[in-house]
């Protein structure tokens, strides 16, 4: 599989939350993700479709892997599951605890800098919740 001809899913910003992630998902521990809609609406970026297929990048840029996107949802921020707060890889043992720590990356400063200042989650914030599989590691991907 070319990875050069897939387009990119970066996940967070570079940086030691971004590394995280991508190990996760290398491992198979990661298997969905959460983005706000308002992302998309502000880039004006249709919403991922099921069957895309994307390059997995880590913190240097590098195409490490590729996924497919399996499912994706529209939900309010009060309605994500527990299922998919586990799936997402990073070791909530509640949506609480998932709701807690997006809340906070939601709210950074990276965020907001893309967002507006004025940007604010609440229960009826709309999230893309997307689930998806790993389906090729490049040969020089960092697996632990």
């Amino acid at each position: 599989m070319n990875l050069d001809d897939l387009s990119l899913a970066e996940f967070a910003f570079p940086g030691p939350l971004r590394d995280r992630l991508v190990a996760a998902i290398l491992t198979g521990a990661k298997t969905s993700t959460s983005g706000l809609l308002a992302g998309y609406e502000r880039e004006n970026e249709p919403l991922p479709t099921v069957g895309q297929r994307s390059a997995v990048v880590d913190s240097q840029n590098r195409r490490v892997a590729a996924i497919e996107l399996t499912e994706v949802r529209v939900v309010r921020l009060a309605d994500v599951d527990l299922q998919h707060a586990v799936d997402e890889g990073e070791g909530f043992a509640s949506v609480a605890e998932w709701r807690t720590d997006h809340e906070s990356f939601w709210h950074s400063a990276e965020v907001r800098a893309e967002l507006g200042d004025d940007f604010t989650v609440d229960d009826e914030t709309l999230v893309v919740a997307e689930r998806f599989r790993l389906i090729h590691v490049a040969e020089d991907a960092p697996i632990d």
